[in-house]
């Protein structure tokens, strides 16, 4: 098995690894401390390609590779995860569900845009009633001619009230125990988005508590089957939690860097730590595990791009990869000692970030939960 990266692979890897460096950060921790979405970067983004990375040409992509993604989430995590969790739910959550099952028109009205990077898109899933409990959708949408009347309200939505959002897909009960996906374009009357909530991390992301109150919208905008929207969601989310592992490598593979770079750098009791080896082993196994999760996460999107079965795989490579980004920032913080404390460094930053990745686009109880049931144990 042949594991080095195609020519094309490394190629973006590299450009997005030098993008990191010399783009984001020097300005994100300012950003950060200010909570400010980074409108120049997603731009410079989107004129590199990277929201169109696993979508086809035909809708301004870049010819549907999937796993470049990740590589490029990776790369952009190591440095800063707001940006690459803007990254991933433009791409995965916010533009996946109408390339996956959007109709040819739905597609060609909406994909241009957002694979440009120049909209962002939204996906309405979470209420604040059900968390991990997707099923429990209380968000309804009745046809009324040829309109949806929807009602209800989403939380903790990711790109929902910048101002280049363009579209929010939400799940919402269109009958008895079934759930559809319908479009929702910014601005409609009725949809309102809150204000932005106070996190302890991702402070330049954003993300918002959503409203529905009689918003009405084509019927033309139900996006797949209706009835399925709960199946589709599902799909959705198994390629997501690749992409979340892929971001979630490089918070670790971060915390690496900079813990090296720290311990060439520190002096105590007249030597540099990391001759220490106390530093040398939680370094060592900081970089085991970073290494250990992006097989995971390779291993999974190979399945993915070969059409096979992905589901345990991917769960594995969410469930790794998170535990690997929260035990790496834990240690990369001692390892800097009250500096790590200091929001002015980066593993700082990589702290208050790590935790929501154990959380978002399924807890790791429910990664469990589905690995479990992938062997059988019901």
């Amino acid at each position: 098995m042949d594991l080095d990266l195609t020519e094309e692979h490394e190629a973006l890897r590299a450009t997005v690894e030098d993008f990191a460096r010399k783009e984001v950060a020097p300005v994100i921790g300012d950003l950060y401390e200010r909570e400010e979405f980074p409108y120049e970067i997603v731009a410079k983004m989107g004129a590199m390609g990277l929201f169109g990375l696993p979508v086809s040409e035909e809708y301004g992509g870049m010819g549907g590779d999937y796993f470049a993604l990740c590589l490029a989430l990776e790369e952009l995590a190591r440095v800063d995860s707001s940006v690459a969790i803007t990254l991933e739910a433009g791409v995965s959550l916010g533009a996946m569900p109408i390339y996956r099952f959007g109709t040819d028109a739905q597609k060609a009205e909406w994909l241009p845009a957002l694979t440009a990077g120049e909209k962002l898109g939204a996906f309405g899933l979470t209420e604040a009633g059900g968390g991990s409990d997707a099923g429990a959708t209380r968000t309804t949408a009745r046809l009324d001619g040829d309109e949806w009347v929807i009602n209800g309200s989403k939380a903790f939505i990711t790109n929902s009230g910048t101002d280049i959002t363009s579209v929010v897909t939400v799940t919402a009960l269109t009958g008895d125990r079934e759930i559809s996906a319908i479009m929702v374009p910014s601005g409609t009357p009725g949809f309102r988005v809150a204000k932005p909530y106070s996190k302890v991390g991702w402070c330049a992301s954003d993300t918002h508590e959503l409203f529905f109150d009689d918003v009405r919208v084509p019927a033309a905008n139900l996006v797949g089957e209706r009835g399925r929207g709960y199946a589709q969601f599902l799909s959705i989310l198994d390629e997501g939690r690749v992409a979340i592992a892929a971001l979630s490598v490089g918070l670790a593979q971060g915390c690496v860097d900079e813990s090296v770079r720290y311990a060439h750098e520190r002096e105590a009791f007249g030597h540099h730590i990391g001759s220490y080896q106390a530093i040398q082993f939680k370094i060592a196994d900081m970089e085991a595990r970073a290494h250990t999760a992006r097989l995971a996460y390779y291993a999974a999107a190979s399945k993915m791009l070969k059409g096979a079965p992905f589901k345990k795989e991917a769960a594995i490579a969410k469930l790794v990869s998170s535990n690997a980004a929260m035990d790496n920032a834990r240690d990369a913080t001692q390892i800097f000692g009250g500096y790590g404390f200091m929001n002015e460094y980066p593993v700082g930053r990589f702290y208050r970030d790590a935790k929501i990745l154990e959380i978002g686009e399924g807890t790791s109880e429910v990664q469990k939960m589905l690995i479990a049931r992938q062997l059988g144990l019901r």
